[in-house]
């Protein structure tokens, strides 16, 4: 079967397609004019209204089995902006014998969808129909895979790579990687980006910036001096991933190079780059420099925002960090679920439990947000601080989410600082319950049966860990 002529064009996140017809295209060398006239008409649509006459047209005039000028309508409905993919596919079923790059087109679309996983279906269905993939079909799919996080359907579709010798094509390559470090499978992609033996701008990125939202900070680390090193030029997007990196591991020499760097390049600090140099900067406690990057930015989103409030939150500034927050309702920037978490986590630190109360119990209210896990665990630790022991208690009973153990042990590091031992005592079946090797627990409540001169409850409890075989584990140094 013959297949038109696709030229890709591709950048570190985004690929663009455009279709030419070729010599080698399943259509007659020479269009009847009305096919050319209507085809070109397709081109050159802006809606599905216009869309639909020319397909009306072609329905009529006995084109529409024509391969190339059904191509025109599939193309737009399915990859446009003002298009349907529920119509394209509908168009699409109804060609007796699709081509490459109709099949390539449907999958292109779906992988883009909200629902990415009907690009494998159809990806399926084509292999089935004994339609052979080719380069610009794996990256399609592979784009499907990311979409859904799912390193099965990656190895899946790794399988088929190989099979059709394309394991060594740049795209596909960087396709594999970008799936497998989205569903944390870093030791796979950095397989495939090892056994390249030539390597462009585009898979550096992706297997860096992999390693970044991942947190594995050193790897991205290493690996962008890797990348200096083979003369490659640092985009926007690989440098903020590495200001991110170092952000994650406290390298703040590094994120000051990159940050001179960026100024003796003259690349301009948009929202994204700007807001990890505030970050970076912010995360690794240096406030002033934080600040004046912050200041300068000319655009700054709730992420910017975020930067500066959970970075002076973590740092213990919490009066600073509430100072921002202020500012932030004033400029009426909309707050998101971190940006809450970082007021509250200021609050435990200062131990402001009426403001934090206030921010906690308004937040559905006035910020329409659903407190989550981590909300909770900022309110029960800053109410165990305050001594508040059975408000704590009570309101990880009353939660709709089930408790994990970092909230169960906010309450437990609590009941140690108060001597609650009763609330402890629940506490650590409940610990013991979700994590039956976290043995530290049994000690934290015998160390209080010690404190409270309960000796025969210290005896008891240590009988109880030697029965079950429980140790303490012995403690060692990073020296």
């Amino acid at each position: 079967m013959r297949r038109p002529f696709v030229i890709n064009h591709y950048l570190p996140h985004r690929r663009v397609i455009t279709t030419l017809p070729s010599r080698r295209t399943p259509c007659p060398p020479s269009p009847p004019p009305l096919q050319a006239s209507l085809s070109q008409m397709a081109d050159k649509c802006k809606s599905m209204n216009q869309i639909k006459q020319i397909h009306a047209q072609m329905v009529i005039t006995a084109r529409i089995h024509d391969i190339y000028a059904a191509s025109r309508l599939l193309n737009f409905s399915a990859l446009s902006d003002s298009g349907d993919l529920n119509y394209a596919l509908k168009l699409f079923h109804s060609i007796p014998t699709p081509n490459l790059f109709m099949w390539n087109t449907v999958i292109r679309a779906h992988a883009s969808s909200s629902n990415p996983t009907n690009a494998l279906l159809l990806y399926a269905e084509m292999r089935r129909g004994d339609i052979s993939p080719g380069t610009h079909t794996f990256p399609f799919v592979l784009k499907a895979c990311s979409g859904i996080k799912s390193s099965e359907c990656c190895q899946q579709v790794h399988g088929h790579v190989l099979k059709f010798g394309l394991d060594m094509d740049l795209h596909v390559a960087n396709g594999l990687v970008r799936g497998y470090s989205v569903s944390s499978k870093l030791s796979d992609a950095r397989k495939v980006f090892d056994e390249m033996p030539e390597r462009s701008l585009s898979i550096w990125t992706t297997m860096i910036c992999g390693y970044a939202q991942n947190d594995y900070s050193n790897e991205a680390i290493t690996l962008f001096n890797g990348m200096i090193s083979d003369g490659f030029e640092p985009s926007g997007v690989v440098l903020s991933s590495v200001l991110s990196a170092c952000a994650q591991s406290a390298c703040l020499d590094l994120g000051e190079q990159i940050h001179l760097y960026i100024e003796e390049k003259g690349i301009g600090l948009d929202v994204v780059l700007g807001t990890a140099v505030v970050n970076m900067y912010a995360k690794n406690g240096a406030f002033n420099k934080a600040k004046q990057c912050f200041d300068r930015l000319r655009d700054k989103n709730t992420a910017t925002w975020n930067s500066m409030i959970c970075g002076l939150a973590v740092h213990g500034h919490a009066d600073e960090a509430i100072s921002f927050f202020r500012k932030l309702e004033k400029e009426k920037i909309k707050p998101n679920d971190i940006t809450l978490i970082g007021v509250l986590s200021a609050c435990c630190h200062a131990g402001l439990l009426d403001y934090g109360s206030e921010i906690f119990y308004s937040m559905k209210k006035v910020y329409g947000i659903e407190p989550n896990l981590k909300h909770y665990g900022c309110m029960v630790d800053l109410l165990g601080r305050n001594g508040r022991i059975l408000e704590a208690e009570s309101l990880i009973k009353g939660m709709i989410w089930e408790p994990d153990v970092v909230i169960w042990g906010a309450l437990l590091s609590a009941c140690k600082e108060y001597g609650i031992i009763e609330v402890a005592e629940r506490v650590v079946k409940e610990i013991s319950d979700l994590d039956p090797e976290n043995h530290g627990v049994y000690v934290v409540l015998s160390n209080m049966y010690a404190e409270a001169g309960r000796w025969e409850d210290v005896l008891k409890r240590r009988d109880v860990m030697k029965e079950g075989s429980l140790k303490k584990t012995a403690g060692w140094s990073m020296v």
